[in-house]
């Protein structure tokens, strides 16, 4: 049976038409609009930006319970993981450090369980509001004079009373007021102060071929050795610099951070926060056990007084 070939043209054209024709229908016409979306179906650089959003109302609010509940829309399955992960992504691009601060402190406390600053009120003290002007009114009152019978009443006699009007202000001086420091209340948990240095406490040789060769290993703690996370730390030398955080390893502990150094350079440490400095940091020389050399690692402990 011979078909002509109109007649598999014509199908082919009508099928052409009817697709262009739902193509303009669901883009132009109707297209698809979402309402309430779950953020789950987000790209992932709008996801993290709804991290970094997150990580910046727990900072101001304290409430983990609503940050790991917001965490879950995401449909992660480890919220911990992907903050640390993205907080050392910004690490390695430059960009922000408070947005990499403020997850790397998140993805820690979500590690322990509890908020690991205490949020202290910020107190108002009321102003005083600019002065109202306001008339002072004087009058001269009538003085009601007996008049004698028979006699002609003056003009003094009759005055009305006299009504001046002055305009007074009080005004707010332009000089500063002194205001008085309220009291702080005392909180449960100690607050961090990145005021306080952290000290240089402990500086120990690594010799251990079963870890990285040249791994430099820091420790930072508070006056009550309590590890910090979301510090800074920059290692410098003579061709560049890096910069890090403590807590992207909970699970060695919230103050740690590391580093690896090369063989034969010599760096120099800085703790952001508190402006510690250590210089003169290199990889000591190791002995494996057939007599060979091999870089070894530091581990450096902070402390604050």
């Amino acid at each position: 049976m011979r078909f002509s070939r109109s007649s598999i043209i014509i199908p082919i054209l009508g099928l052409l038409v009817g697709l262009g024709l739902g193509l303009v229908y669901s883009w132009r016409i109707s297209p698809v609009t979402y309402v309430d979306a779950n953020p789950a179906i987000l790209r992932a650089d709008f996801k993290d930006q709804y991290r970094v959003v997150i990580a910046a109302a727990y900072a101001a609010s304290h409430d983990l319970a609503r940050a790991r509940a917001r965490l879950e829309l995401l449909s992660n399955t480890d919220p911990i993981g992907e903050l640390s992960a993205q907080a050392q992504r910004l690490t390695g691009t430059g960009e922000s450090v408070e947005d990499t601060r403020l997850l790397a402190q998140l993805a820690t406390d979500l590690q322990q369980g509890f908020a690991s600053n205490s949020i202290i009120n910020t107190p108002v003290v009321d102003t005083p509001f600019p002065g109202t002007p306001f008339a002072a009114v004087s009058s001269t009152p009538k003085i009601n004079t007996p008049i004698a019978e028979g006699s002609t009443p003056t003009t003094a006699e009759f005055a009305e009373p006299t009504i001046t009007l002055t305009l007074s202000f009080e005004q707010t001086p332009l000089v500063p007021q002194q205001l008085s420091t309220p009291t702080r209340r005392p909180t449960s948990t100690p607050t961090k102060s990145i005021d306080t240095p952290f000290i240089l406490t402990n500086q120990e040789s690594i010799c251990d071929p079963d870890i990285n060769p040249g791994l430099l290993q820091f420790t930072l703690m508070d006056s009550r050795r309590k590890q910090v996370a979301g510090i800074q730390i920059i290692a410098t030398w003579a061709e560049g610099e890096d910069h890090f955080f403590t807590g992207f390893k909970p699970e060695i502990g919230d103050g740690y951070a590391d580093f690896i150094m090369q063989a034969d350079i010599v760096y120099s440490i800085r703790v952001v926060d508190g402006g510690s400095f250590v210089p003169n940091i290199s990889a000591p020389t190791c002995t494996d056990a057939n007599g060979g050399t091999y870089p070894g690692g530091l581990s450096l402990t902070f402390q604050q007084p």
